[in-house]
């Protein structure tokens, strides 16, 4: 077991998210930053769908039942376990009673705390993530929670990690994003489609795990009737009758009222997800 001593803003169980199930309403969820979260999963001897802890810009502190193994991955953040800072991006050994403090993001805004066997609470349509816009899985944590770890098969921690941490660890003052044109590009003027590629916008605060709020300048609609609701998939950008874009990450609704001007390439979405509001972002054709 390992029990909640501070849970931060915002910190939540995830894995690779419940897919398969859009048709009934339910989002993906899972981690926002699937390469950090594996990187952890890895690092601990987990497999790479393991749950783990997602943290939210000020970091997390739990405490060790048993002797275990951990890892923390993503956002750049001042890690201490037992008093004792340690290494990101490289498995720990915790004694029993250990305090695992991550310590708020120093760059980038979700780390990644993985411990061996992982995270095994109930899974719920086959997996342990919280999402947090249909109430999903396990709630956001809370001062006392206690989470149960599955048993390691791992005998030692492996060796430190050789490869670079996963993209997205760090702030950058601008971020590209690649964007697919579609499906309801035609809603929107040329000149507001030109005018996405052509001028940067900036991440607003009020993004979450649900979407990223873009501020900047606004796209005038071509046709003014209203859209019957349709199918929203991961790093759909929708424009709001503000007319401002909203990039959809993990936790989106399956389906949408708003015109969808196109689609950013998951692969860009990781970045997306560590970038810090105020952020510049620019849109790059993508075919």
């Amino acid at each position: 077991m390992i029990e909640v001593v501070r849970p931060g803003l915002l910190t939540t169980v995830q894995d690779l998210g419940r897919r398969g199930y859009a048709h009934l309403g339910v989002p993906r969820s899972g981690a926002l930053d699937p390469p950090a979260l594996v990187a952890a999963n890895r690092l601990v001897g987990n497999a790479d769908g393991d749950a783990a802890l997602e943290t939210t810009l000020t970091g997390v502190s739990v405490r060790a039942e048993l002797p275990t193994v951990c890892a923390v991955t993503g956002a750049r953040a001042e890690v201490r376990v037992a008093g004792e800072p340690v290494p990101m991006n490289t498995a720990v050994e915790v004694p029993a009673g250990a305090l695992v403090e991550v310590g708020p993001a120093r760059s980038g805004v979700r780390s990644y705390v993985a411990f061996a066997g992982g995270i095994t609470v109930a899974p719920v349509l086959g997996s342990r993530s919280t999402d947090t816009l249909s109430g999903l899985g396990p709630p956001p944590l809370r001062a006392g929670f206690v989470l149960p770890l599955g048993r390691s098969t791992s005998k030692a921690p492996p060796p430190p990690a050789t490869e670079p941490p996963p993209a997205g660890a760090d702030d950058a003052d601008e971020l590209r994003l690649r964007l697919r044109l579609g499906p309801r590009h035609d809603w929107f003027s040329v000149t507001a489609r030109d005018l996405l590629f052509a001028e940067p916008y900036r991440i607003s605060v009020k993004g979450n795990r649900i979407g990223a709020r873009l501020d900047g300048p606004v796209l005038s609609r071509a046709v003014g009737t209203e859209l019957p609701s349709e199918g929203i998939v991961l790093g759909a950008v929708q424009v709001p009758a503000d007319g401002t874009p909203l990039v959809f990450l993990a936790d989106h609704p399956t389906t949408g009222g708003y015109p969808v001007i196109g689609v950013v390439d998951a692969a860009d979405l990781p970045r997306l997800a560590q970038a810090r509001p105020g952020t510049v972002i620019r849109f790059d054709a993508w075919t």
